[in-house]
């Protein structure tokens, strides 16, 4: 299938730079069948489509300050984005794949803050690592001295603001660069509501890298080699599945994470099982989902993948006629942004 099926022209104005307040007043496009061709709401209403003996998938990942200012032995500054644990390095401290800005080479000492890494590998993708010594804790050093790594497209800053708005409320496992942006709506009153309606939830953990922001540029799909990332689901959320289909209920999945963490451990040999591990898993149309019903999903970047994996839910074109509908309604767009909830025919 052609990648550029999935392009779309998209206002410039229409990409937030802010989120609105209260979390669930940001707008939501349904398409339900059970409920018409398309309704526009808000996300407050999110429970008025979900039924008794539902399942809610989250994730529970947090964000946490990856990007690092620091300078090099010249003097030079650098700037170093923290993507993930890559084991123990050669003096027993942790070890850390990054992205850098600025020029270094292998052997470099970086200074951050108070302490000092090693760049010990390169790669061709701008992969680097960096090897931090014996005792860092390199997650308290963020904490202390990083920045919200927000993503390219917002083009301001609000540290401390970004600092509580770009997480979800129930986000308690440090390991993403990115939100899974359709959990910051949620408020606890509206889970107080979803609960009291009779829907379940559970929770699954996938570390979100910037390889999310990476835009589909082979001219097919299939050619695409997509990025891998972190992903755990537990054997209480594989139990919630399987109990959430003998009632009859619907897994609805809150963000495309949700997705590719459950749709990853429903592709192991002998099926759905816990799962954790790396995936790479990859899923556009026609492909169709083995585990997910319903998705809660903001609105995702042309060409990209995220936009590719919401597709197996509606079909291509189905898919376009949606975003065409939130354009003409003026629906904002991206992390940031407004949602939309989708659930698959039949169900």
């Amino acid at each position: 299938m052609e990648t550029s099926r999935f392009a779309y022209d998209l206002p410039p104005e229409l990409i937030a730079q802010h989120p609105v307040e209260p979390r669930d007043a940001a707008r939501l496009l349904v398409a339900a069948p059970d409920h018409g061709e398309v309704i526009h709401t808000t996300v407050a209403e999110l429970d008025r489509f979900l039924r008794p003996g539902d399942l809610m998938v989250l994730n529970r990942t947090r964000v946490f300050p990856a990007r690092l200012f620091g300078s090099k032995p010249s003097g030079g500054e650098v700037e170093v984005l923290l993507v993930h644990r890559d084991g123990v390095g050669a003096d027993g401290g942790e070890r850390w794949r990054c992205f850098v800005r600025g020029r270094v080479r292998v052997g470099m000492a970086i200074t951050l803050g108070e302490t000092t890494a090693v760049v010990t590998g390169c790669d061709d993708t701008g992969d680097r690592l960096l090897d931090f010594p014996a005792g860092c804790d390199v997650m308290d050093l963020c904490e202390r001295i990083g920045h919200v790594p927000l993503p390219p497209y917002i083009r301001r800053g609000d540290e401390a603001g970004d600092r509580a708005r770009y997480q979800s409320v129930f986000a308690d496992r440090p390991g993403s660069v990115a939100a899974p942006t359709a959990s910051l709506h949620l408020t606890p009153a509206l889970l107080e509501r979803i609960a009291a309606l009779g829907v379940e939830t559970a929770l699954v953990d996938l570390a979100i890298g910037p390889g999310t922001f990476k835009p589909v540029s082979a001219e097919r799909i299939e050619d695409h080699v997509i990025h891998a990332e972190h992903c755990t689901c537990p054997a209480e959320t594989v139990a919630a599945i399987v109990a959430c289909r003998r009632r009859g209920g619907r897994v609805i999945a809150v963000g495309t994470t949700v997705v590719r963490t459950l749709e990853s451990a429903a592709a192991q040999a002998g099926g759905l099982a816990p799962y954790a591990g790396w995936t790479r898993i990859y899923l556009h149309p026609p492909q169709t989902l083995r585990v997910v019903d319903g998705l809660l999903t903001n609105f995702h970047l042309p060409r990209s993948s995220l936009l590719m994996l919401v597709g197996c839910l509606t079909g291509v074109d189905r898919l376009l006629a949606l975003y065409a509908e939130a354009i003409a309604q003026r629906y904002r767009f991206y992390s940031y942004g407004d949602a939309m909830l989708i659930v698959a025919p039949g169900k």
